[in-house]
Order: structure tokens, then C-alpha cells, then sequence
């Protein structure tokens, strides 16, 4: 029988009040109020932190203050990684960023989620006039590939691929995946043009994912 926390990591629905997400959020909340209160110049000391937090973390990796996430062990972070102040990663399941990342204040990475049915996002427990539900929960992981750069209050939902080399506008909602050297904006999010030397002929077949 999978544990709660593989059936997160699995895209399952699964109980978010297990103790063990709650152990994992309080022993995060601790982490979180000890590096948000650190002064900006004890920079070893805050990566310190980081590197007990979170998955893996690499070198040349800055993250602003008032940054925020619920597990904290299932962000990976690559090498000279550049995240802004007020930066809220919902970790329920993975979130992976890789090498030469810039993120912008105020962005907003999502892994969980729920179903769209009510009667699926909350299931009755016992008898009818008890009115008790589960709520069924299920997470999704993010990925951002190697040298994307991430504009100011961008919001990325659950399962979301950035490929490499893209760039997001500020403010856009990021609802389905975006290509590789791409240039993408808007609400929901969509490629504008190819960047980084590659041609523009096929943006739309690009983008069907």
C-alpha cells in the first residue's frame, strides 16, 4: 500500500492532513521565519537554511526575503539561481528549477490542485445529514528548465513544463506548457515568438501541448 506521500509525488489524490505533511510544514514554517528574519548580509547562514529545506540546492543561489513555501523538501534548485523577494512555491509536489534561472518578485509556482466536479472535490463521509466531506486533493509537479527567466507576478499552475531558454512576461498566468526558447505572455499565457536564434515559422505547432 503506496504512503500518503507517494501518492502526492504519484499525482493520486491523497489525505494533505497526514501527520506526515503536517510534521513537514511545521518543521518548514521554522525554517522559513528563521531565514526571513536573517539579516541580508549573513549570506551563509541563509543558504544554510536553504540547503536544510529544501531538496537539493546549488551554488550562487538567491532567494529575496518573505519567500514562502508549505513542504519545502521537494524544491530543487540548480546552480546561479536568482529568485525575488515575496516568490510563494506551493511544494506538494516537485518543483524542479535548473541552472542560469532568474524568477521576479512576486511570482507564484502551484503544485496542487483539485478536481473540477464538486462531487468529486468533496466526497460525503458517513451519513447525509452529518454533512462531512473529504476534500480530495491532488499535486502536480513544475518544472523550469535551464536559463529561463521568470518576469515580476507571473503565476505557473500545476504541471507546468517551462522549456529552456524561455521567457515569461510579467503578470501572465502560465496554464499549459511552454517550448524551449520562447518568448511567452498574457492570461492565459502564450508564445509570442521564438527567441535565442530560432525561427518563428512553426509557433503554433509548437504550442500545442
Amino acid at each position: 500500500m503506496k504512503t500518503e506521500m507517494e501518492k502526492c509525488l504519484a499525482g493520486e489524490w491523497y489525505d494533505c492532513h497526514d501527520e506526515v505533511f503536517l510534521e513537514l510544514k511545521k518543521k518548514t514554517h521554522n525554517l522559513l521565519m528563521k531565514y526571513n528574519s536573517l539579516p541580508y548580509g549573513r549570506k551563509e547562514e541563509k543558504y544554510e537554511v536553504l540547503k536544510e529545506m529544501f531538496g537539493s540546492i546549488g551554488t550562487s543561489v538567491s532567494i529575496g526575503h518573505s519567500f514562502i513555501c508549505d513542504y519545502g523538501c521537494n524544491i530543487y534548485i540548480g546552480n546561479n539561481v536568482s529568485i525575488n523577494t515575496s516568490c510563494t512555491f506551493v511544494d506538494c509536489n516537485k518543483i524542479t528549477i535548473g541552472n542560469n534561472v532568474l524568477i521576479a518578485p512576486n511570482v507564484q509556482i502551484y503544485t496542487a490542485t483539485h478536481p473540477i466536479e464538486l462531487n468529486e472535490r468533496l466526497a460525503p463521509v458517513g451519513k447525509p445529514e452529518n454533512n462531512e466531506y473529504i476534500r480530495h486533493t491532488f499535486a502536480l509537479p513544475v518544472a523550469i528548465e535551464d536559463g529561463c527567466w521568470i518576469g515580476g507576478g507571473v503565476i505557473i499552475l500545476p504541471g507546468i513544463t517551462i522549456g529552456k531558454g524561455s521567457v515569461i512576461g510579467a503578470g501572465s498566468v502560465v496554464t499549459r506548457n511552454i517550448p524551449a526558447n520562447s518568448l511567452a505572455l498574457g492570461n492565459p499565457c502564450r508564445v509570442i515568438r521564438k527567441i535565442n536564434g530560432v525561427q518563428n515559422s512553426n509557433i503554433n505547432e509548437d504550442h500545442k501541448s
